[in-house]
């Protein structure tokens, strides 16, 4: 039985996002645009959820005949304590993105990481194998990228986070599944990094709409050539990629990111090529049209 056939009911399929916050999200934007494209009846509704209101939300999955969700900021490790199955490259990661429904079995995946690189090579860096990369933050995103990244073989990769520990945590459980040189540090040790990073890479919210002055790093202390990358794609291009483009680095923005990790979140619910194209422009008109 077809995808179309299999979903082409009355019932329509339930898909959402789950974050705080979420109004900012364009997922809805970008999947109805897909399920419309794909001839599914369906639809994809953000969902806002507080931290203490996950395992609930999680338990509204089955109970409200959702197909799947993808999970956003700041939900994706803790909600894998809820989830019955976790695909084992979401173990090793330690962050969910992406949940489906199978009758009432909710299995994790990371789409993240996957979506994230290949983004990053068609974009802006073709080769990442010898680099040194610098990942600004230490979350469920940066875990997803930083996972898939090592898997391109890089001379090293360095974690930059706030919170020390969490950045040195995080660097000893990925170095512990056997990928390769990762290190954490606190954000003292930024500037001296940052200098000798071919690679930079903001995971963090720093810069997101609305608060789009923010920057996760002086800008400065980026080398001059380096590559800076950033997760965020609402704006489409950040203060910190504006101000790295000044200073003559390759910059890349997460429009990339975001299509291809939904893309495949899509092909985990329906099991059908997604129309990546139609997700991309449905998109920019979004910018387009706010603006």
């Amino acid at each position: 039985m077809s995808a179309e056939n299999k979903f082409n009911s009355l019932l329509p399929v339930l898909l959402g996002v789950m974050g705080d916050p979420i109004a900012h999200s364009k997922s809805p934007v970008m999947h109805n645009a897909a399920l419309q494209a794909a001839g599914i009846n369906g639809m994809y509704m953000p969902l806002h959820v507080k931290p203490d209101q996950l395992q609930a939300a999680v338990r509204g999955i089955v109970a409200l005949g959702y197909r799947g969700v993808n999970v956003t900021i700041p939900h994706k490790e803790q909600v894998m304590q809820y989830i019955d199955v976790i695909d084992e490259s979401a173990r090793l990661i330690g962050a969910v993105n992406t949940i489906v429904n199978d009758n009432g079995t909710l299995t994790g995946y990371n789409t993240d990481g996957m979506g994230y690189v290949r983004s990053l090579k068609e974009e802006a860096v073709p080769h990442i194998e010898g680099k040194r990369i610098a990942v600004l933050g230490a979350g469920g995103a940066a875990r997803g990228v930083i996972y898939a990244l090592a898997q391109e073989k890089p001379e090293r990769i360095n974690i930059l986070n706030r919170t020390a520990d969490r950045a040195t945590a995080l660097a000893a459980d990925l170095r512990g599944h056997g990928l390769g040189e990762i290190g954490g540090s606190g954000m003292e040790n930024a500037q001296a990094v940052l200098a000798e990073a071919d690679i930079v890479i903001n995971t963090t919210a720093a810069g997101m709409h609305p608060h789009v002055g923010e920057v996760p790093v002086d800008p400065t202390w980026i080398r001059e050539g380096a590559a800076v990358s950033d997760l965020i794609y609402n704006p489409l291009e950040t203060r910190l990629l504006q101000e790295s483009r000044m200073r003559g680095c390759v910059v890349h923005g997460g429009l990339g990111m975001f299509i291809y990790q939904g893309a495949i979140a899509f092909e985990h619910w329906l099991g059908i090529p997604a129309p990546v194209d139609t997700m991309r422009r449905a998109v920019l008109d979004s910018f387009s049209n706010y603006n």
